[in-house]
């Protein structure tokens, strides 16, 4: 029991990290006014945690692979835990050069994510709730969501305009 209330609080540490990233969109988009001047890596949340939402429907509803090796016939692929710890944690490290200055914090920081990850996946084994290939594949998702968080994310390079080209737009 110790390490399911344990990953839950991890879990609930992660989604206030997510609230602390919609709630600065939230107050860019109020005080730009416009969608389109809210930060792209802002924005980039939205699509990633969607594909998490349809991937999770998907393995619960559909696609039952495990069941929980507690015996309560739960389905149990891809940890659910695992998967969104890891991929707020991963796109927060993303997103840290842009957010606090001083590299050492930055370090801390990013060892104290990737620690609170692994305590994830290996706590949701040690409490019973999952295998250990249902954490690695929500690893694996997580990576994937953060590669493509890190893809919609990134700026587009536009080739540079001379100051005549900008005018004339």
């Amino acid at each position: 029991m110790q390490w399911d209330k344990a990953t839950d609080i991890i879990l609930i540490t992660a989604l206030l990290v997510l609230g602390v990233f919609a709630a600065l969109g939230l107050y860019q988009l109020i005080n730009r006014k416009s969608l389109k001047k809210v930060d792209r890596n802002l924005l980039a949340f939205i699509p990633t945690f969607l594909i998490m939402f349809v991937i999770y429907i998907i393995f619960e509803k559909f696609l039952i692979i495990n069941v929980r090796p507690d015996g309560s016939g739960e389905p149990s692929f891809p940890s659910t835990h695992t998967m969104i710890v890891a991929t707020v944690f991963f796109i927060t490290m993303l997103n840290l050069k842009k957010y606090v200055n001083q590299k050492p914090l930055r370090i801390i920081l990013s060892i104290v994510m990737l620690i609170l990850i692994c305590l994830t996946a290996v706590g949701r084994v040690l409490a019973n709730k999952h295998w250990p290939t249902d954490v690695l594949g929500g690893v694996i998702f997580s990576v994937v969501l953060a590669g493509i968080y890190y893809v919609i994310a990134k700026p587009s390079k536009k080739p540079k305009t001379t100051k005549k080209e900008q005018l004339d737009e």
